[in-house]
């Protein structure tokens, strides 16, 4: 089982450190292991050492930075952050300098620009990602009142790299996220023979199964928990 993390296992915040992990959370991914034999990770564009901040599980597998670093045991190497990251982490600072409201995020393959509180500087920001994609040799990802550039990677290949290995090969997948930076996952899931569930509000999507928001997200794992049980 494959999840994502900000909109799928917690509600998503007006900035990136305001996430709120609970105790019933912490429960779910501690014994969802359990019941799968070790076969659940999460899959998310955060870095993996902001997931081991917020959950304090370094034994849990994870795909961070949209899958451009990985970790399937308690050791991992992170790729060497590229050198153009830094000019484009500047290049955001000087736009959001224009409003306090945005916010930039640096990750350790990624830097990202949201705009969720002030919606208005969307399409300056999304056009300033695109140049400086273009310019920088990076990956541009649009995803909820945010854009991010970054290492490349996505969310597909890094469920494929899982798949392929130990406790995961041989196995149905199944991969729950609400972002548009999830088609790469729905999509490599189906081509496993496996199932991708969207959190959220129908839209046109490679998930073949939808779950209205996180609540029902936490029930649906609660419920698998309870029948296997």
């Amino acid at each position: 089982m494959f999840l994502d993390f900000d909109g799928t296992l917690v509600e998503l915040a007006e900035t990136p450190d305001g996430v709120v992990v609970d105790a019933e959370l912490n429960g779910l991914l501690a014994a969802l292991p359990v019941m799968l034999g070790g076969r659940v990770a999460i899959v998310t564009g955060r870095s993996i050492a902001q997931i081991d901040a917020l959950l304090g599980m370094p034994d849990l597998p994870v795909a961070g930075s949209h899958g451009a670093e990985q970790r399937v045991s308690a050791s991992h190497d992170t790729p060497q952050r590229p050198p153009a990251l830094d000019a484009a982490s500047a290049a955001f600072r000087g736009f959001a300098n224009r409003d306090p409201h945005l916010v930039v995020e640096d990750k350790s393959l990624g830097t990202a620009l949201h705009y969720r509180q002030s919606p208005g500087h969307e399409g300056a920001a999304r056009a300033l990602a695109e140049g400086l994609a273009a310019s920088l040799d990076l990956v541009v990802q649009h995803g909820k009142m945010m854009v991010e550039l970054r290492a490349p990677g996505d969310k597909g290949r890094a469920i494929a790299a899982l798949m392929a290995a130990p406790p995961f090969a041989g196995t149905v997948p199944v991969f729950l996220g609400d972002d548009l930076t999830d088609e790469d996952g729905f999509v490599a899931v189906a081509a496993l023979g496996g199932t991708g569930i969207l959190v959220g509000p129908p839209r046109d999507t490679a998930a073949t199964a939808r779950l209205d928001g996180v609540a029902d997200v936490r029930r649906w794992l609660m419920n698998s928990l309870e029948h296997s049980a």
